[in-house]
């Protein structure tokens, strides 16, 4: 339903109370100059000036530099914010442009650019001003790709790269409602062209949408995510009581519990597939079925997302298949190698052999102390797991495994949320973490849950 005029502007408290600020003493906001954003920035300001010792506010803008007005916008969020006492930013997009996927490419330009930001201002938290109104077109989009997982939205809080949070305080809230906030503070926005330009599917969806179809999807995204919650929460449990690394590589699953409750166990093998083949997606959920099938009924052999699973007497094995396994500088900046670990070169050089730079590529088939070999794990998957295991090369030489070497910084991570990891995946990406030695991710900034109230 529309907000009408007479219906009482937003509340600050409600849509930041359950925002997690203590300890922090600096938030970014990211404003573009957009109808959206700007609300997100008069109303953050508002709920601030109620607090007794509030963080102070950076207000960052973007600038794509794709149309030749991206500038001058930039330059009046900043007055703006000059008038209204706010810090602010402008970052721009320099990096080449490429031939195909540009409005991905911008939106992944756009959160590195503002995660460096936020790191600057020395802050774990920014502010973006999407809306139920983006939730119900994105749910749409996903609708007409199958479905899924998906359907829960876009969530309230996003970890991007492990150390920043993109938190979303205005999901539940209408755009028509944010309006109603500017012309109230006399402030003029921007609407980008592209949101009406057919070309774009969500300008599409966008225009097609009406009032029905918009509370109808936003109810979708609500029950999918709690349905994904659910199901998130048993799958995590399982990888907890059920699995175990038992070499460097190698995780071991108690074959009764993928043998349990269908969905749940299905659920669990896809997340210790994306894991062990180093996938920043979740394998196919029929083919993970069909696997799991084969597994319940007795030995078997396999390979799926890049993981070789395993059953045998001892249990259900997976471990990485030795198939392109890449080679990668070692350099002074983290590099995720494999989509299994963050590896960087902790001492400031590494002395060249002969000309060669050092580089990480797969260990290949050694000898596997038995010390690293846990119970019950079989000697020819360990030995067959540490070969796809980082090791450091130079000069076509091996040095040995990256593990414990003083001069490199070589740190699990867990596949699928590499990059970003949404707040209704932090059980399971937690769960993984534990499971493989990864940092455990930071909690959610909501306070006692993951999302803001409705």
């Amino acid at each position: 339903m529309l907000t009408r005029a007479h219906e009482p502007l937003p509340d600050p408290g409600r849509l930041f109370g359950d925002l997690h600020l203590a300890g922090r003493t600096t938030v970014v906001a990211a404003v573009s100059g957009g109808g959206d954003s700007l609300a997100l920035l008069l109303l953050f300001q508002a709920y601030l000036a109620r607090l007794a010792a509030p963080p102070a506010l950076v207000a960052v803008t973007v600038d794509h530099r794709l149309r030749p007005g991206s500038g001058a916008e930039a330059e009046a969020v900043a007055r703006l914010c000059a008038a209204r006492g706010i810090a602010h930013r402008t970052v721009a997009w320099r990096a080449r442009r490429p031939a195909s996927g540009l409005q991905a490419a911008a939106r992944a330009a756009r959160h590195a650019l503002l995660a460096e930001a936020a790191g600057a201002a020395g802050t774990d938290l920014v502010l973006t001003g999407h809306t139920a109104d983006d939730q119900a077109e994105t749910v749409a989009m996903r609708a007409g790709r199958g479905g899924g997982r998906g359907m829960a939205g876009i969530a309230p809080a996003t970890l991007y790269d492990g150390r920043v949070w993109f938190v979303r305080p205005l999901l539940g809230t209408r755009r028509v409602a944010l309006r109603r906030v500017l012309q109230a503070h006399g402030v003029a926005w921007h609407d980008d062209p592209s949101n009406r330009d057919p070309a774009f599917e969500r300008a599409r969806l966008r225009a097609a949408l009406d009032e029905p179809a918009i509370a109808a999807r936003l109810t979708e995204a609500r029950q999918a995510a709690a349905a994904r919650r659910g199901l998130n929460r048993s799958a995590a449990a399982l990888i907890d009581a059920a699995a175990a690394r038992v070499a460097p590589g190698l995780l071991r699953v108690d074959p009764a519990a993928l043998a349990g409750e269908a969905e749940t166990a299905v659920h669990a093998l896809r997340l210790l597939l994306a894991v062990a083949g180093g996938r920043d997606q979740l394998a196919d959920l029929a083919r993970t079925r069909a696997l799991a099938a084969r597994l319940a009924a007795g030995p078997c052999r396999a390979t799926l997302s890049r993981a070789l699973v395993v059953r045998r007497r001892e249990g259900v094995f997976l471990l990485r298949e030795a198939r392109g396994l890449p080679a990668v500088p070692l350099g002074a900046d983290p590099v995720v190698w494999d989509g299994r670990y963050r590896i960087a070169r902790r001492e400031a050089e590494i002395p060249p052999a002969g000309g060669d730079a050092a580089t990480i590529a797969a260990l290949g088939r050694v000898p596997v102390p038995a010390a690293a070999i846990g119970d019950g794990a079989p000697a020819a998957l360990a030995r067959a797991a540490m070969a796809a295991e980082p090791a450091l090369w130079r000069g076509g030489v091996c040095l040995g495994p990256t593990a414990g070497r003083a001069a490199v910084a070589c740190t699990p991570v867990t596949g699928p949320w590499v990059r970003h990891l949404p707040a209704f995946d932090l059980g399971p990406a937690a769960a993984l973490a534990r499971l493989v030695g990864a940092p455990e991710p930071p909690a959610s900034p909501w306070r006692g849950h993951i999302e803001p109230l409705a």
